[in-house]
């Protein structure tokens, strides 16, 4: 499992940090933001689905997908006519539909998959168009370095439950390094290379521990959604890190932090 999970970072990293970077002729990182939320969404319906209940699924991917590209549209009212018309399009295709059992709930639960990921997702894409590469970079890495941190240390020295009836095998030795780990990465951020960003010590350690204490949060209630469903793992996209799902739910929370984090002090 270790091995693995070093292969796929090796890949995908570079590959991550070339998306992020380059943004013509085309913005690679909307493109992959879209293809990612689109995978996690499938997940996200395909873990919901054992509730045996009516999913508008297509719905979903298209309302996913136009939340993530919604940055791009540089109008005020975006968000608004998105919510809204999710809302009243959703409701009459499930008027439409001829199946009547838990036809609401499937309409909860697809919303919920189109807001949990379509909409968190947008921040990292408003991020990247209005912070530039470097904010994004911080969002992930800060992110990365709390999660890995956090597994390896709460395998080697985790002892006290942090949350035994959600996730039995995390720890807050682990949480606590995790937060460790997030704000020595977010110090790399202040050195002079290219993804320097204007924070002095304390901004990046403060905006690094609220990645990583939310990060954690969101992790969490994802193992709420897969021990109701009694998996494991989310899906299999990834080698030794599971699926699209597994990889997402820390970066949304990450990408909203930072993205407020980087509205403040952009107009303090």
């Amino acid at each position: 499992m270790l091995k693995k999970r070093l292969l796929t970072a090796l890949v995908g990293i570079p590959l991550l940090v070339v998306a992020v970077w380059f943004d013509e002729p085309l913005s690679l990182f909307t493109v992959l933001a879209v293809v990612w939320g689109i995978l996690a969404i499938l997940e996200f319906y395909r873990l919901v689905a054992t509730f045996k209940v009516p999913l508008l699924t297509l719905f979903g991917v298209i309302w996913t997908a136009l939340f993530i590209l919604s940055p791009h549209v540089k109008y005020e009212f975006t968000a608004p006519i998105l919510f809204t018309s999710g809302v009243i399009v959703s409701l009459i295709w499930l008027v439409l539909r001829s199946q009547r059992d838990g036809a609401f709930a499937g309409w909860v639960w697809t919303m919920g998959g189109v807001l949990y990921l379509g909409w968190l997702l947008s921040y990292m894409v408003a991020l990247r168009l209005e912070g530039g590469p470097g904010w994004v970079l911080f969002a992930i890495f800060t992110t990365f370095g709390s999660d890995t941190t956090a597994y390896f240390i709460g395998r080697a020295l985790g002892k006290h439950p942090l949350a035994p009836r959600i996730s039995p095998h995390k720890t807050w030795e682990g949480a606590a390094a995790g937060a460790a780990g997030a704000v020595l990465v977010s110090l790399l951020f202040i050195l002079p290379t290219p993804v320097q960003l204007p924070l002095v010590y304390w901004q990046a350690m403060v905006i690094g521990l609220l990645v990583s204490v939310l990060g954690q949060f969101g992790d969490l209630s994802k193992s709420i959604l897969k021990r109701n469903v009694g998996v494991k793992e989310s899906g299999d996209l990834l080698p030794g890190h599971g699926g699209a799902l597994d990889r997402t739910d820390s970066i949304v929370f990450a990408g909203v932090v930072v993205y407020y984090a980087f509205l403040i002090l952009e107009n303090f």
